[in-house]
């Protein structure tokens, strides 16, 4: 019998060589969350997530939209690397670049302060373009524009104050479908250019709410000629080498606005929807 018993103790006191559940569990979720990392720095080498901060694309984006930027619709250039890699001392030049077409919506770094920011589309190399009167002119002909009406909507200045706009559709050369602009007045200090003549590995863009919008119409001074601060250059002409990508879809957004008030509300069901 104490044979037998020993032989029971040694058995019992041999560990096993198979790993527990709680190993197993342990391992396959560090293999997933490994899957996980590498997955989600291919995607952000490919999609780029952003938030629209400010007016100057109304009435297509409004302030809280989150939209997807597909960064290799135009090539890919440092400028397109997420998590400020962009700041390492990488090579300039754009890999397989493409221009964008006219009325794109382009996320890019402004060339003059290091800001991302967002326009459409409006000038590529060779390109002359002049807005007079609040009208846009491209190669010397009118951009035709229909108007939609007239109303008022709060602005982003915690949204109390109210400002009143003229939707118009407007139709660039090209363009598969006219897009909605704003006007709040055809006087105002960007409604009336010079001749603006792109240079070939530059692009113009501007804002669709034309007079909330800083962009390929202002440098480094505004319209008066007073030099800006840096914080408020405008980008100029941007070089394609500062593209990151295409707005492709508006995913969701986390726009503010009470229609009980009577005023410009966005549709509910915008997203999600192609750009």
């Amino acid at each position: 019998m104490s044979v037998k018993s020993s032989h029971i103790a040694d058995a019992r006191s041999v560990p096993s060589d198979r790993p527990s559940w709680l190993s197993r569990l342990w391992a396959e979720l560090r293999f997933f969350a490994k899957l996980a990392a590498v997955m989600l720095a291919v995607l952000t080498l490919v999609w780029g997530h952003y938030k629209i901060p400010s007016e100057s694309m109304q009435p297509t984006l409004e302030v809280g939209d989150h939209i997807y930027v597909s960064k290799f619709a135009y090539g890919y250039s440092r400028h397109s690397l997420p998590l400020g890699l962009h700041n390492l001392p990488l090579p300039e030049g754009r890999i397989f670049a493409r221009l964008p077409q006219r009325s794109d919506i382009v996320v890019f770094r402004n060339p003059n302060n290091g800001t991302v920011m967002i326009k459409r589309t409006v000038g590529l190399p060779g390109d002359e373009v002049q807005v007079l009167g609040g009208q846009l002119y491209l190669n010397g002909s009118i951009v035709p524009r229909e108007a939609l009406g007239d109303f008022l909507y709060r602005t982003r200045d915690t949204f109390r104050t109210v400002s009143g706009a003229t939707e118009y559709l407007e139709s660039l050369p090209g363009d598969s479908a006219p897009h909605a602009i704003f006007e709040h007045r055809d006087n105002a200090p960007l409604d009336n250019t010079d001749i603006f003549i792109v240079p070939q590995g530059h692009v113009f863009f501007m804002g669709d709410n034309r007079d909330r919008s800083t962009d390929s119409r202002v440098n480094r001074v505004d319209p008066f000629g007073r030099i800006l601060s840096e914080s408020d250059f405008g980008p100029g002409f941007v070089p394609i080498n500062n593209l990151i990508g295409r707005a492709d879809m508006l995913m969701f957004s986390f726009n503010r606005c009470d229609r009980s008030e009577g005023l410009r509300c966005p549709a509910v069901d915008r997203a999600p929807s192609r750009l």
